[in-house]
């Protein structure tokens, strides 16, 4: 193969690393359980677009920035400074950068979802997280975030589901069949968000499920 042909599939690879960049960062970040959670907030009112999907996600990110500074600033000091000192080799950096990632998957992952994944890879049972290798770290942690956001979800869902069926039996005992409960309920539910000034206790609690 040419110079010039190696240097394409190079540039190949690299664009096709650099695509998978997001998608990486949005899986191993809190991203996934905020914004699951936002959805479950704007389904469990009734509005169906609003929030817009595009504001929700920018929420999500900007929150997530939130989250994880810590991560990011200890990943900065770590691997990126010194990398950019030439104090260290690229390989050292990621490894350095790895490190603080992982501290804050364990601290987000459940057990019973490594032992699920150690099981499924076929791997002898792990004594410390450092046995733990990163490609069993990183599906765990997905699905703790899943299961922790819908549990999130579920309790969300609560006070609106009362509502719901509260106006759906009152429109029954006064023989208003017709009418759909969620035209009626929507604004009660509204009103209730705004004024516990749900928005707050939402993005409060989310941070704090991080902790």
């Amino acid at each position: 193969m040419s110079v010039t042909g190696s240097n394409a599939v190079q540039i190949l690879v690299l664009v096709g690393g650099l695509t998978l960049i997001p998608a990486l960062l949005f899986t191993v970040t809190g991203f996934t359980r905020i914004v699951i959670v936002l959805s479950f907030v704007r389904t469990a009112i009734g509005t169906q677009a609003e929030p817009p999907n595009q504001v929700l996600v920018g929420i999500a990110i900007f929150l997530t920035l939130f989250v994880m500074a810590p991560t990011v600033s200890a990943i900065k000091q770590d691997a990126w400074e010194p990398l950019e000192h030439h104090q260290i080799s690229t390989t050292a950096a990621l490894k350095a950068a790895e490190e603080p990632m992982r501290q804050f998957m364990f601290k987000q992952t459940r057990s019973t979802d490594i032992a699920l994944f150690i099981n499924l890879a076929h791997l002898p049972a792990p004594k410390t997280e450092a046995q733990v290798p990163t490609y069993v770290l990183v599906p765990s942690f997905i699905t703790s975030e899943l299961k922790t956001a819908f549990q999130i979800g579920f309790l969300i869902f609560l006070p609106f589901l009362i509502i719901d069926i509260v106006v759906s039996t009152t429109l029954m005992s006064v023989g208003m069949i017709m009418l759909p409960p969620t035209f009626i309920s929507l604004p009660f539910k509204i009103l209730l968000f705004v004024l516990v000034d749900g928005w707050d206790l939402i993005i409060h609690s989310l941070v704090l499920s991080f902790h």
